[in-house]
């Protein structure tokens, strides 16, 4: 059913081909390279094949969890979705129904997209999974205008989407927003957020962030949630961001306290001559997935 990687392609590109196998993998990685409605840099189409290029160059053995976790829980990457001829609700309809199809099997399914978008889709497959979900986003923007340039589903609206299944959810780094999303988040009790500003003056905010989420936990991560020191190739970077560490101590905290249903990240735009940020994205990738093996949630 599935069209998947070689293993020499596959996200780390193990030695080891059996562990790039669908069917003896535990954790499943879909590449979305939707992009459709980028309002400032282009290119996040190209995001999900830099993330698994760039990861054959990220050490297999994660020192601080003292484990090679893909050797436990095997990485299998399915080929890239085909969005031809389909934007918008039919573009979410193709995210749902392969999102649905891998958690139908079993699998712990992280999902690298382009535009943030693909988010809406992903979430809508958990939500019929996981009813009583909630969402952890890692991000320089709320998203959750009605709309952006004239369109529901635009990248600057997902957030919105998400808030209209009914799913609660705790905002993490924003700093970017504008009087309509401000507006939604005061009315709105399923509406929690740490802003950037008050993250730095609050040694607490980890804790507190825990404490909002319920049980099962959906980490949708945006690279531009971090500051362009540590991810500078991003459609829409804004300054002040999340340090390496902060973003680490905070999916480390929840990996322990919730049970984390699956993640995604997204909006890279990668650039010629410079890979920090692909890099980045495919540790922090590998780092997450160690730290939820090392809290056997996989």
């Amino acid at each position: 059913m599935f069209k998947t990687l070689s293993a020499e392609n596959t996200f780390l590109a193990p030695p080891e081909e059996e562990l790039a196998d669908l069917a003896q993998s535990k954790i499943a990685i879909q590449l979305l390279p939707y992009e459709y409605t980028s309002s400032y840099h282009e290119g996040s189409y190209k995001g999900p094949k830099a993330i698994i290029e760039a990861s054959h160059y990220v050490e297999f053995y994660d020192e601080e969890t003292d484990s090679e976790c893909y050797k436990e829980t095997g990485v299998a990457t399915l080929e890239e979705l085909n969005f031809d001829g389909a934007v918008d609700a039919e573009a979410m309809k193709l995210i749902h129904n392969q999102t649905k199809s891998l958690l139908d099997s079993d699998k712990f399914v992280i999902s690298l997209g382009a535009e943030h978008t693909v988010t809406g889709g992903i979430v809508s497959a958990f939500k019929e999974k996981y009813p009583d979900m909630f969402v952890l986003q890692i991000d320089a923007h709320s998203d959750l205008r009605e709309a952006y340039q004239d369109n529901p589903y635009s990248h600057a609206s997902v957030m919105a989407r998400v808030h209209d299944m009914g799913i609660p959810m705790v905002q993490v780094g924003i700093r970017a927003q504008c009087k309509e999303e401000a507006d939604l988040r005061k009315s709105s009790s399923k509406i929690q957020t740490w802003y950037a500003h008050n993250i730095h003056q609050n040694p607490n905010w980890i804790q507190e962030c825990i404490e909002a989420l319920g049980t099962n936990v959906y980490v949708t991560i945006d690279a531009d949630g971090f500051d362009p020191s540590v991810a500078p190739a991003v459609g829409t970077a804004e300054p002040g961001g999340l340090t390496w560490f902060q973003g680490l101590d905070l999916l480390k905290a929840v990996s322990k306290a919730k049970n984390v249903i699956g993640f995604d990240i997204v909006e890279i735009a990668p650039r010629e001559g410079d890979t920090l940020t692909e890099f980045t994205m495919a540790k922090l990738c590998y780092k997450f997935m160690s730290y939820l093996y090392h809290n056997k949630q996989i």
